[in-house]
């Protein structure tokens, strides 16, 4: 994966790296409007955004894409955003897939719980900053890489 360095807007002195082509994030959410919102928020990046609308379309897009990422709303019409994460762990091929919640629903028990037990790689409330948006993002796909080179490093033979 390409990686590439840039300013994050609004957000003075801090650069991330923001992953160029080939990297997908999934975001499931139930308002068509957000959707385009984040689309919108992450349009310079580079990343591949596919949408989804609710749970169930949300777990076909990730089963279908295996993304890089995936933003998950947590108040979904069909199953809930917990749902569409438990079904994310039991399955190999995307269980350490990063998650960084979105919601309009959390208190500080909810944001400790998905941080410190279920260890999402970040829980922000809506509405949010896009550069707040940008740099998690960006952060999570920095975590992706380094654990698949320490896979990598360790799958190597030794000698």
């Amino acid at each position: 994966m390409l990686l590439w360095r840039r300013r994050v807007e609004g957000v003075e002195g801090v650069e991330t790296a923001v992953a160029g082509n080939g990297t997908t994030v999934v975001v499931i959410e139930d308002d068509e409007d957000f959707l385009g919102l984040v689309k919108l928020m992450l349009a310079d990046t580079g990343l591949q955004v596919v949408p989804a609308l609710g749970g169930r379309e949300g777990l076909d897009a990730i089963r279908q894409y295996q993304p890089d990422l995936v933003i998950l709303d947590l108040v979904l019409p069909d199953i809930s955003g917990w749902e569409v994460f438990m079904q994310m762990r039991a399955e190999p091929a995307i269980s350490e897939t990063p998650v960084i919640i979105l919601t309009n629903q959390g208190t500080r028990v909810d944001r400790n719980f998905s941080l410190r037990v279920a260890h999402v790689h970040d829980f922000l409330m809506k509405p949010c900053l896009p550069s707040q948006l940008r740099q998690s993002v960006a952060s999570a796909l920095r975590s992706r890489e380094r654990a698949l080179a320490r896979t990598k490093a360790a799958d190597r033979p030794k000698m």
